[in-house]
């Protein structure tokens, strides 16, 4: 008889070994994500911080970048911008930059357009190539806004950039709705045992594995699964309290005792972890497996609830849950069980009935999702795997409602406003709200600052301006609070923002450029990753104090 040759054991690729940590942080599906990016950054300014982003996204791969800057390199860029040396002088600055960053990783194309915005964006179709559009201060309310126009014409996500001296912003235009699967939440929010609603097939595996503990050897009483320990206990518990689970912090505390009484402690295998953990998770467990307020938001959703042909599959998906939530007043159970004391044979049959019941709930979602294609006539089918991702992820979905870049600064929406006058803004002093007044005072004026003979009268003008924005902002909240004091306005330190911007004259620091690069790109692997949950939608660091805020605005 002739035995047959195994087949040879394949290692990882090389790809899978150049990006190995990163994987690990958004898996296959999303470095296929960052591979098929095509970014424009439109390079204005000393254009530091926009090269120190696209190095950061270079790195893990993106698959293409195109820098659109008109420049020519002077000694100033010498002095900030890494990417750039002696023998560029003269040169383009798009070509120059756009050559050293493709040296950071051979799997990358970059491309330079040598030509001013303002004259790229008249020509037609221009930014439709790109999946996604970063934009470096300064560049002139016009273009921000054509470019935001587009950004919400084609729900292509887009970012604006400020790095001035100590100070640094950006914002984020999204589209109206990002939906968001993957979160990545802190592992100790994503186990869902089900302890208060468990399953037929759940219920008998606890009765069968602890019909009688006080007859147990020491070996087996200290190897339960204190999943199956919390059910036994409950249904006794039950039994004294008119069938009712506990149902307070007082109950719960009163049945965790219960369930610590149990314990043997004079166990010879050193104790009885098993009850240590059931103990542990009494309070964390025994919670309804009710939707949050996020899925919720979800559910009620415009887009969710009118579905058409041209509805993204996420919708469908999320209709789907939507009806499967309103029949079993849970979502899909997830499947997983956290490591436990337990014997394997017992952890895994455990293991199975989770994964069990977590694939019948797939498919009973996956088939609503297929009678909802028959009834919209949906034009392709919606991959399993997708439905699998929505069903295992169904607890920690979130939607973030996209908007616009405020490209008037007198003009303040109510609700926002409102807002920025409470905790998030004002009445925090650890809010850089006031930063954000006079980044856009900053804006409007574009000062030459510390090259500039008339130094004084460019703070005094910043000053000026900065104060009749703020003043805008108040006559749209009321310069009194809820409580009927006036409210507390630090016009101290807006002034001190508004010095230091105009002294700074426009000019990058490049330590500071490189921590806001990246953060900015850190947010943009999120967007194009759809995975984790970017910042919604204004970020503002202060190198002066080093602390940052995050507004809506």
């Amino acid at each position: 008889m002739t035995g047959t040759t195994p087949p040879p054991l394949h290692g990882p690729s090389s790809k899978e070994k150049k990006y190995d940590r990163q994987l690990r942080l958004w898996a296959a599906s999303g470095q296929q994500a960052l591979e098929d990016a095509h970014i424009l950054l439109i390079n204005s300014g000393p254009g530091v911080v926009g090269v120190e982003t696209l190095k950061n996204l270079v790195l893990p791969g993106i698959g293409q970048f195109t820098i659109l800057d008109s420049a020519e390199v002077t000694e100033a860029d010498l002095g900030v911008n890494f990417f750039l040396e002696n023998e560029h002088l003269g040169g383009s600055r798009a070509q120059h930059t756009c050559n050293l960053l493709k040296e950071l990783n051979p799997d990358v194309q970059g491309h330079y357009i040598n030509q001013s915005v303002e004259s790229f964006i008249e020509q037609p179709s221009t930014l439709n190539p790109y999946t996604l559009i970063i934009v470096t201060a300064p560049v002139s309310n016009s273009v921000l806004e054509k470019i935001s126009l587009h950004a919400s014409k084609a729900a292509v996500a887009t970012f604006y950039v400020h790095s001035i001296g100590y100070y640094g912003h950006f914002s984020i235009h999204l589209p109206p709705a990002f939906p968001i699967v993957d979160t990545h939440p802190p592992a100790e929010s994503t186990t869902d045992l089900r302890l208060l609603a468990p399953w037929p097939e759940l219920s008998q595996l606890a009765a069968q594995k602890t019909n009688n503990l006080e007859a147990m050897s020491d070996h087996e009483h200290g190897h339960v699964p204190y999943v199956l320990l919390l059910l036994n206990y409950l249904e006794e518990w039950k039994q004294t309290h008119g069938g009712k689970a506990p149902q307070n912090y007082k109950e719960k505390t009163e049945f965790r005792e219960m369930v610590r009484k149990g314990t043997r402690t004079n166990n010879p295998e050193g104790g009885e972890e098993n009850f240590d953990e059931a103990v542990g998770a009494v309070l964390k467990s025994l919670n309804p497996a009710q939707a949050s307020s996020a899925v919720r938001e979800v559910f009620e959703s415009e887009e969710c609830k009118n579905l058409t042909k041209e509805s993204a599959s996420f919708w469908l998906i999320a209709h789907a849950m939507s009806i499967f939530y309103k029949k079993h007043s849970q979502l899909p159970l997830p499947g997983s069980l956290p490591d436990m004391k337990a014997q394997s044979a017992d952890y895994i049959t455990l293991q199975n009935v989770y994964k069990s019941k977590a694939r019948a709930d797939l498919t009973e979602v996956a088939s609503i999702v297929h009678d909802l294609q028959m009834q919209i006539q949906y034009p392709s089918p919606i991959p399993e795997k997708e439905i699998e991702a929505f069903c295992k992820n169904a607890g920690h979905i979130k939607l973030v409602r996209g908007r616009p870049f405020q490209l008037n600064p007198f003009q303040w929406d109510k609700e926002t406003a409102s807002n920025l006058a409470g905790w998030m803004g004002l009445q925090n002093p650890e809010s850089l709200f006031l930063l954000y007044v006079a980044l856009q005072a900053w804006d409007g004026l574009r000062l030459p600052g510390a090259q500039d003979a008339n130094l004084e009268i460019d703070i005094a003008n910043m000053k000026k301006l900065a104060r009749q924005i703020l003043g805008a902002f108040l006559k749209e909240v009321g310069d009194k609070d809820e409580t009927g004091e006036p409210r507390d306005v630090d016009y101290n330190a807006l002034e001190e923002y508004c010095q230091e911007l105009t002294r700074a004259g426009g000019a990058e620091l490049h330590n500071i450029s490189a921590l806001v690069g990246g953060i900015v790109s850190q947010e943009v692997i999120k967007v194009i990753t759809k995975q984790y949950i970017p910042v919604d939608n204004t970020c503002l660091f202060d190198g002066v104090r080093s602390r940052s805020s995050v507004l809506r605005i």
